[in-house]
């Protein structure tokens, strides 16, 4: 039983933990568009970015 008790907090923990980076992470990127998010796209290589953040930097960086 106790055993089994662990087992259970254990995956709680590992699920928490996860669940808690991955909202860290998304926390940090700048909105799409703004003015920071720009920035953070001149220092990228252009060579690194998808088709899609290259179409957003046209329509929200450039024009």
């Amino acid at each position: 039983m106790k055993s089994s008790v662990s087992k259970v907090v254990a995956k709680l923990t590992a699920l928490v933990s996860a669940s808690v980076l991955v909202l860290g992470l998304t926390a940090c990127a700048p909105e799409v568009g703004s003015e920071a998010w720009c920035k953070q796209m001149k220092e990228k290589p252009s060579g690194d970015w998808t088709a899609n953040e290259a179409a957003d930097y046209a329509k929200h960086c450039v024009f």
